[in-house]
Parts: C-alpha cells; sequence; structure tokens
C-alpha cells in the first residue's frame, strides 16, 4: 500500500502545472540504507542473535535424540522374555513415562522455533524502523534547510515491481541528496573493525 501511495504521488506531482511544482530533490534511500554504519551493526547483531538461538535448538535436539534413544532401549526391554511380570510392568510405566517426556520436549522445540521465529522478526524490525528514523530525520533536515517539499526515493518499486521513478536528471545532481544524507549519518560512525557494544537479548527456552 505503501509503495502504491508513493506511485500516486509521483504521478500526480508531475501532472502539476510548472507554476505550482514544488521544488523537489531525490534520494536513493537503498544506497543510504545499505551503506550507513547502524544497518551493518544491526545485522551483525541478528547474525549473532540468530547464531545463540540455533546453539539452543541444537541442545533441545541433542537431547531429544538421546531421550528418542533410551526410549527404544526401555522398549526392548519390556519385551525381553527373561523379565518377571513385575519387572516387564516396571519397564511398561517408564516406557510410558518416557514416552510422554519425549512429547512434551516436541512440543518445546515447536514453541522454542515460533518463538525464536517470532522474536528475530521482531527485533528486525524495530532495528529497521530505528534506521529508518535516523534517515528520515537527516532527509528533513537537509530538505527543510535547502527549501525543498517533496523528496523523491529512486530506489522506491510500485506494487508491481516496478520504478516508481522512470527517470530523473536530479539523480547524481545537486538536488540529489544522498551522499550529503550518508554523510552525515556516517560522520560519527565508529572506527573499522571496533566493537559497537550494544544491550543484546538473551535467548531462553521456552
Amino acid at each position: 500500500m505503501t509503495k502504491y501511495i508513493a506511485a500516486l504521488v509521483a504521478v500526480f506531482a508531475l501532472m502539476l502545472p510548472a507554476q505550482a511544482q514544488s521544488k523537489m530533490a531525490v534520494v536513493d534511500l537503498k544506497k543510504v540504507f545499505d551503506n550507513y554504519w547502524r544497518t551493518k551493526v544491526a545485522d551483525t547483531q541478528l547474525k549473532e542473535s540468530a547464531g545463540d538461538l540455533d546453539k539452543l535448538r541444537k541442545g533441545m535436539i541433542d537431547d531429544y535424540t538421546k531421550a528418542n534413544d533410551e526410549f527404544k532401549k526401555t522398549i526392548e526391554g519390556v519385551n525381553d522374555p527373561a523379565i518377571s511380570a513385575d519387572e516387564k510392568e516396571k519397564r511398561r510405566k517408564e516406557a510410558e513415562k518416557k514416552q510422554t517426556d519425549i512429547r512434551e520436549q516436541e512440543n518445546s522445540i515447536r514453541t522454542f522455533d515460533n518463538n525464536s521465529r517470532q522474536g528475530i522478526l521482531e527485533k528486525q524490525k524495530r532495528m529497521r524502523d530505528s534506521v529508518l528514523r535516523d534517515i528520515r530525520g537527516v532527509v528533513e533536515e537537509k530538505s527543510k534547510a535547502a527549501g525543498y517539499t517533496l523528496v523523491f526515493d529512486t530506489a522506491a518499486e510500485s506494487v508491481n515491481q516496478t520504478p516508481v521513478v522512470i527517470y530523473t536528471s536530479m539523480t547524481g545532481g545537486p538536488d540529489d541528496l544522498t551522499d550529503g544524507v550518508l554523510k552525515q549519518l556516517n560522520q560519527n560512525a565508529p572506527p573499522e573493525g571496533a566493537k559497537v557494544e550494544e544491550k543484546k537479548e538473551e535467548p531462553k527456552k521456552p
């Protein structure tokens, strides 16, 4: 829907009479987003979070595999013709308990997978929204200072995945805010290779 509205705005702007047109500029939002230092930090943190979750899941799968192996051995013990009836009943109850535990582990793994997936998506959205707020703030600041009333994203696509801006002579010119916005955003970037310490969310087992 947002892309559709952006496309309509572009069309209506081109239809306005010359005297009614606003002072316009362009920005390549994808280039700015991809090259902003905070985007790269966010990507690294998401990968680290996903890695932590994978380690936890592997531990749960290992426990599940071990429980299944023990269950199979218990079942084999139940079918041992050499044991007494009392021992057979004891092992049968033990097998039932192990089977119940296995089902609980299966439910825990499914819940963990669902929560992990949702958690990563929510964290990704929060980080993306935060980065976009930074970018939008700088674009607005520069636009107001230069008197622009309308800024088009040259990287935007319509609902049909076609470019919203078909052609503009502003790209690379004085009315292209891309490089200026990116320069301002990255002026306080930490030194390359420096570890940016931010609070990490510790994944937990359900």
